[in-house]
């Protein structure tokens, strides 16, 4: 059985779906075809931000927003200068997506409902007449001519035109066809994870949070900052989150052992900390130090694991405790240091930096520099962005581009 289309897209993530939107609003007479894989299209989409669906993140300056991805910053500036954040909202805005944007600058539907944007994208697959298949496992894509041939489990054979791969990250699978097309393949490894850390500082204290900490992987310039989150496992949290992607090669490359530094007091340096704490001791001089820190700035279940850490007695009052212990304490709270055992995952919204290389992609059109005619988006490359919506704008914009260049032959 053979069939002909002008346009093949392998991956039914968000990705190739706006690729195939992009490319048939801007070309109406495009005979354009989805194929899946999976039994359900927009998977991810369904299950980020918790069934919220993070749809993309505020940030509306291109060069601040390509800062957000570890892989990839540079090549993304250009293409966010023609398609970003704005443009995003603004095209689910005009389909009837009402959306809003929280304080730290996620964009999400206001139905707070990954469903509402599924519904959207497939209701405008629908209004362009672009088909989309599902449980259809594509073996191989090779060259016919200047065009494809598209070999599917079972012996069905497509051609095309043109065939855009948004196959997604995940493991070398993923890569296959970009692969037997030519193409580098950057070895896939995890990013965006949690951290498995046993420490008497933070054991049975799951669920309590810091709100500000600075953390770095030791002997490695790679730092980040934000809030931290102790869990039954270790740490977790937009702190950790953004670290794990920002060393994710070098977590991966030391079996992910490795020392973490946290400051958990990142305004104040370990001097003008210090006083902070020694001014209390004269203010509060009766009153028991672990009821009252200099202030609230971190719980007090926290503020007693380090008490002890400085072998300070924590039911005793301020007075009872020597200047030289309290300096010990500033110093712990800026300097501590926590030992990294293994890594957790970010519940289902699995993220790998790795993917196609980058040397090899025309991000004016994102096509391919060896394959004439072959065209990629999302994260088949190897572009991955922090959490917080950043994947995805990669994706819508990737596949905007993409479905531009593609119509406009």
């Amino acid at each position: 059985m053979t069939s002909k289309h002008n346009l093949i897209i392998i991956g039914a993530g968000p990705a190739g779906v706006f690729a195939a939107l992009s490319a048939k609003e801007a070309n109406p007479d495009l005979n354009i075809l989805i194929l899946e894989k999976g039994q359900s299209p927009l998977v991810k989409v369904k299950v980020s931000g918790g069934g919220r669906c993070n749809l993309t993140n505020a940030r509306f300056d291109p060069q601040e927003l390509a800062s957000f991805y570890p892989r990839g910053r540079r090549e993304l500036m250009g293409p966010f200068s023609r398609f970003q954040p704005a443009d995003t909202m603004e095209w689910f805005d005009e389909r009837g997506v009402g959306l809003k944007i929280e304080k730290d600058e996620r964009v999400f539907p206001s139905s707070e409902k990954s469903q509402t944007v599924i519904d959207c994208l497939l209701g405008e697959l629908e209004k362009q007449d672009i088909e989309l298949r599902t449980g259809v496992r594509v073996e191989q894509v090779v060259r016919d001519g200047e065009g494809f041939k598209v070999l599917c489990e079972g012996g069905e054979e497509l051609t095309t035109e043109k065939v855009l791969l948004a196959t997604g990250g995940g493991s070398t699978k993923q890569f296959m066809l970009a692969s037997e097309l030519g193409h580098s393949i950057v070895p896939p490894v995890p990013s965006l994870f949690t951290f498995h850390i046993k420490d008497p500082r933070i054991v049975g204290l799951s669920g309590v949070s810091v709100p500000d900490v600075t953390l770095q992987l030791k002997d490695h310039k790679i730092s980040s900052q934000g809030a931290l989150l102790i869990t039954h496992w270790g740490l977790s949290g937009p702190a950790v989150l953004s670290l794990s992607a920002l060393g994710a090669r070098e977590l991966h490359d030391a079996n992910y052992k490795m020392t973490l530094k946290a400051d958990l007091m990142p305004k104040h340096d370990v001097e003008g900390l210090a006083e902070i704490i020694l001014e209390k001791k004269e203010l509060a001089a009766e009153f028991k130090i672990s009821k009252n820190p200099p202030y609230r700035f971190l719980a007090n279940r926290v503020w007693s694991r380090f008490l002890v850490e400085a072998e300070i007695i924590p039911y005793k009052p301020w007075k009872e405790t020597s200047s030289r212990k309290l300096r010990k304490l500033a110093h712990n709270l800026k300097y501590a240091e926590f030992e990294i055992t293994g890594k957790g995952e970010f519940k289902d919204e699995f993220v790998t930096c790795g993917g196609v290389e980058l040397k090899e992609i025309d991000f004016k059109r994102f096509e391919s520099k060896l394959v004439p005619n072959l065209f990629f988006a999302g994260e088949v490359l190897d572009i991955d962005g922090l959490t917080g919506g950043f994947n995805f704008q990669n994706a819508w914009t990737s596949g905007w581009i993409a479905g531009q260049a593609i119509a406009s032959e």
